[in-house]
């Protein structure tokens, strides 16, 4: 018989405070949370977030291109636990503000394994191959249906949060240098769970 699903209820949903911390740190004590989506008028979407990014500004030479971002640096320099979306190919991605405000930092969600809601998810992103429906950064934001209206919310919901799941020891996790770099390459700044198949199938720089 599997094990009962956790509860996955705003009452649970990490509060901003979380966030306004060290971005590293941030991402790794992720990895085995839970996001949830309430879509408006729809289901309640789970996923358990298996890869994350850190980007901290301070020490980071990746954030040159916030000069070029029209209101990153304002949003990135905000209050923390806020969304925030970022385009890459004209795709956005889940971003969650750090660190306090006026300092530039953030983490990106780049993966997740579906808990509840996955025949939704399939309905919003059809897909072929199972893991393909949120093993990527833009691909989650699709299948869990993460709307232009969230961003700038706070990352305790109503419509987005994140609720504790199953710790993830070290020994689970591997770090690596962070997707599609090329400066800052070398910061190991990529969390991941070792071999779980919906960690996103992108290299590492200078991999």
């Amino acid at each position: 018989m599997s094990a009962p699903l956790p509860d996955f209820g705003h009452a649970r949903a990490v509060a901003p405070a979380f966030f306004g911390r060290d971005p590293v740190q941030v991402a790794r004590e992720l990895l085995g949370m839970v996001l949830v989506r309430e879509v408006p008028g729809g289901p309640r979407l789970a996923a358990r977030i298996v890869e994350t990014e850190a980007y901290d500004c301070p020490r980071d030479p990746s954030c040159h291109v916030i000069a070029r971002l029209p209101g990153a640096a304002q949003a990135l320099g905000g209050p923390p636990g806020r969304v925030y979306f970022h385009a890459v190919y004209q795709h956005a991605l889940l971003n969650v503000v750090c660190r306090e405000p006026g300092v530039q930092a953030t983490i990106l969600i780049r993966a997740a394994e579906p808990l509840l809601g996955e025949d939704t998810m399939r309905e919003l992103r059809p897909v072929k191959r199972r893991l393909d429906l949120t093993n990527g950064p833009a691909k989650l934001m699709t299948a869990l249906s993460i709307t232009p209206d969230l961003n700038g919310q706070r990352a305790d919901g109503p419509g987005l949060y994140f609720v504790p799941g199953e710790t993830v020891p070290d020994a689970g996790v591997t770090t690596t240098p962070r997707i599609g770099l090329r400066l800052g390459a070398d910061l190991p700044w990529r969390f991941l769970i070792t071999g779980n198949p919906w960690v996103s199938p992108g290299k590492p720089a200078g991999a």
